[in-house]
């Protein structure tokens, strides 16, 4: 026992430091702060409803009425019961945030190279270059809170992977559960997606490596294993999963049943998003120097260029005063590649990428190869549109490639990949295997390349134009003279950087040569390697994410002020909606009411489509159907005014005519003179059998005729109808047939879908009680595959560690 303890002393120790790591980077949390993230602001904004409705009920509603007119909250941080996977990640997140996310970049990683037999020095060394690189600490800036989840997990995917096919089967498919679950509900299906490149390309090299060995049988074990592993992962994930495949055919990323564009020119019928929107975020050529050279394409869109500057110069020649001149050059557009907006650049480091050059003359084999491949095939898929055959193929040919836009974030991979071999190239350099002439000539060769590739840079600076995108835009405001200004800070940026990485090139450079010439012992050597790499990296990263970033905790709990036009809304207590035409704020008007816009990623389609077409255009018919009653827009004095709409049609009314057609583009082009308070539109096609005769259903509205609202709730709705007449009832409420459920006294009915998004149903004479519910059964049959297998994976775990104690007693 006491042993035992001695072994895991030192990762004990190297935990402890990844949390101090972890809190001196972000230690404004330990002075109660935090940070404020754009698009967790936005999340606060669209998810209060959901929040609300739970501290009050102590339910959970899985659908909210707050933005873009309702949509599920499956996406919004929905919590479902038997999600044990969930309270295991809450346990390992227990740090304040974003330290916690940085926590798990570390302590994955180093499981990783644990996994890969290692030295645990190396391993934290690895996990230090991993967790500091740039872009992983750029996302925890603007709030890309689910991305940074599940790439923090990725490292522990692959660990369990690594486990298995080394033969260690039980260990290995434990582990692979565990982290894959936890992969899973980080719920960023696109990292997710991305990792499941890198592992494909992973069992191919140890597929060829096992054919070489005639190790077949032992491989296909392995795979076997893993894809019960993986399979109980998704159980324990059950609920999330399933919502989530539910979902995403009814939202953006799915498959559009129109075939025109809201200017009627014909539309591409995609599966999924359009490849603009797929390759509008595309890595240029050169671009992908960032990863060496930090500000080579001059840093993120707007940097700090400083007082010793061009463009502060430029202001004060503008006759600036000193102090306005040095607060007009913090945002200077000194970004010049091909993206058309930039946080940061995704700089993996100077020290890393010398290491993992180095690596390619030392190390061999099936390790090797794999991490180069997957390096490259993230290189070659971040370019984009700059490399059209490949992606194109990718997204024509490769099943789920054409869900996901924002190519470029695919180089999470190589970020991952490039300091896993880089440490491998430190554990060639100490060990006995080859002789110190190979891996001196391995040296020569690497600086040759990475110091060789800096020096050209430098000698070849003129023949770069250092010109941007949208330097046009600024050279008819500014004029000529400020773009002038602005390509001589970005020179100044491209020298400064390349002259930096050379001198890191240099020293790292120097430790190698000094350790072959016996000046240096191996613990030199590893801390030497960690002050660059943590100077190399952190001085970046706090361009970028620094004690700036963090602001009392309260202004990120309650991110948006009421104004009086908000207050003046909410003294009016019927149920309506809100169009708000002025906030910079996508998600401000969904914290305060129940609105038409919003902010995510993956709203339902068919309604994204009514904005496109209707809403954006003020088709007032369709404000109307929505029962848009303020509409918040900018006065003559470009302050906000409020807008009664009193012609809204409420949140139900009787119709005379319901007219048919055959088609998603006649349904949404109907609306351009659809009277609505009269009349609905319906696909003839999909809900034509609920009539008996052909034709336009057409129905009598006497005067007495009344349907109000009783209860609203996000998940129920109460409504109470008395019509002499048979009649049918559009509600402005968005159609969604994946758990709303209606009831007509009582007794289950059915409804059908009106005016592209909304619902109707027809509503036999007298009075008669309505009520919709929101009971998706994918919740229900989730949850019940969650528990059982939470109880599978926990009978495996106590049956393994009496498997493994009973052997080791014996």
């Amino acid at each position: 026992m006491q042993l035992s303890f001695k072994k895991l002393l030192p990762h004990i120790a190297i935990i402890v430091g990844f949390i101090a790591v972890s809190l001196f980077y972000f230690s404004p949390v330990l002075q109660g702060k935090s940070i404020f993230q754009s698009d967790i602001m936005h999340y606060i904004g669209m998810a209060k409803q959901q929040n609300d409705f739970r501290a009050e009920t102590g339910e959970e509603t899985y659908w909210t009425n707050s933005a873009f007119g309702g949509m599920p909250t499956y996406q919004l941080g929905a919590k479902y019961p038997h999600n044990y996977i969930k309270k295991l990640d809450l346990a390992l997140r227990f740090l304040p945030r974003p330290a916690d996310y940085l926590f798990l970049y570390f302590i994955g990683f180093y499981i990783l190279l644990l996994s890969l037999k290692v030295d645990f020095r190396l391993s934290a060394l690895g996990a230090l270059a991993f967790g500091f690189s740039t872009y992983l600490i750029i996302i925890l800036g603007v709030g890309h809170n689910a991305k940074a989840h599940a790439i923090a997990y990725m490292p522990l995917v692959l660990s369990g992977i690594i486990l298995t096919f080394r033969k260690r089967y039980l260990a290995g498919f434990l582990l692979t559960v565990v982290a894959m679950g936890l992969e899973i509900q980080a719920n960023h299906p696109q990292m997710t997606y991305y990792l499941l490149f890198l592992v494909i390309v992973l069992g191919i090299a140890y597929l060829v490596d096992a054919f070489r060995k005639q190790l077949l049988p032992q491989f296909f074990k392995s795979v076997g294993i893993l894809v019960l592993a993986v399979t109980l992962a998704l159980g324990l994930n059950a609920t999330s999963t399933l919502a989530t495949l539910e979902y995403s055919k009814a939202s953006t990323r799915g498959q559009s049943e129109l075939t025109i564009n809201p200017d009627g020119s014909p539309k591409a019928v995609t599966s999924g998003l359009d490849r603009d929107k797929i390759t509008e975020y595309s890595y240029g050529f050169l671009e992908s120097l960032n990863l060496y050279i930090p500000r080579l394409m001059g840093g993120g869109s707007l940097e700090d260029v400083g007082k010793n500057s061009a463009s502060y110069d430029f202001f004060l020649r503008l006759g600036a005063s000193p102090l306005q001149a040095a607060e007009q050059v913090k945002r200077v557009p000194t970004y010049w590649g091909d993206q058309p907006i930039l946080e940061a650049p995704a700089y993996v480091g100077a020290v890393s990428l010398f290491l993992f050059v180095f690596a390619l003359f030392l190390v061999k084999g099936r390790l090797k190869w794999w991490l180069v491949g997957g390096s490259l095939l993230s290189l070659l898929l971040s370019y984009g549109y700059n490399l059209s055959f490949l992606t194109n193929f990718f997204i024509d040919f490769v099943p789920l490639y054409d869900k996901f836009r924002a190519v470029t974030s695919i180089q999470v991979i190589l970020e991952l990949c490039i300091p896993v071999l880089g440490v491998f190239g430190l554990v060639r350099l100490f060990n006995d295997f080859e002789a110190d002439e190979k891996k001196l000539k391995a040296l020569k060769y690497t600086v040759l390349i990475t110091g060789g590739l800096a020096l050209l840079l430098l000698v070849f600076k003129a023949s770069f134009s250092f010109s941007g995108g949208n330097d046009a835009f600024y050279r008819q405001n500014y004029g000529e003279q400020f773009i002038n200004a602005i390509k001589e800070d970005r020179k100044a940026f491209f020298t400064e950087d390349t002259l930096r990485t050379l001198v890191l090139v240099l020293l790292s450079a120097g430790l190698i040569f000094m350790y072959l010439k016996k000046k240096l012992s191996q613990n030199l050597v590893i801390v030497g390697f960690a002050v660059l790499i943590l100077f190399d990296l952190v001085i970046v990263d706090k361009r970028y994410v620094n004690n700036d970033n963090f602001v009392a905790s309260i202004k990120v709990k309650k991110p948006y002020q009421a104004t009086e036009i908000d207050k003046k809304i909410q003294e009016d207590t019927s149920n309506f909606r809100v169009l708000d035409l002025y906030s910079r704020e996508p998600a401000k008007a969904s914290y305060f009411h129940n609105s038409l816009s919003g902010y995510h990623a993956a709203k339902l389609k068919r309604y994204d489509e009514l904005y496109d077409f209707h809403i954006a255009r003020n088709n007032i018919e369709v404000l109307n159907m929505l029962n848009a009653k303020y509409i918040i827009a900018e006065g003559d004095n470009q302050q906000p005014v409020i807008y009664p709409n009193p012609e809204t049609n409420g949140n139900a009314w009787f119709i005379e005519n319901l007219k048919p057609v055959e088609s998603a583009n006649k349904e949404i082009l109907a609306l351009d003179s659809l009277h609505t308070k009269k009349e609905a539109v319906f696909n003839l096609i999909e809900f034509g059998s609920r009539f008996k005769a052909s034709g336009a259903p057409s129905f009598t509205v006497d005067s007495t005729a009344t349907i109000s609202v009783k209860e609203y709730k996000p998940n129920y709705i109460k409504y109470e109808t008395s019509n002499s007449n048979n009649g049918f009832a559009v509600f402005s409420e968005v159609y969604y047939n994946h758990g709303w459920q209606v009831y007509l006294d009582g007794k289950e009915a059915s409804y059908i879908r009106v005016n592209y998004v909304l619902r109707g149903m027809q509503i036999p004479k007298g009075n008669h009680i309505i009520e919709f519910k929101f009971e998706p059964s994918v919740v229900k049959t989730g949850s019940r595959i969650a528990l059982a297998s939470s109880l599978l994976f926990g009978l495996i775990l106590i049956g393994g560690i009496a498997y493994q104690f009973k052997r080791k007693s014996n």
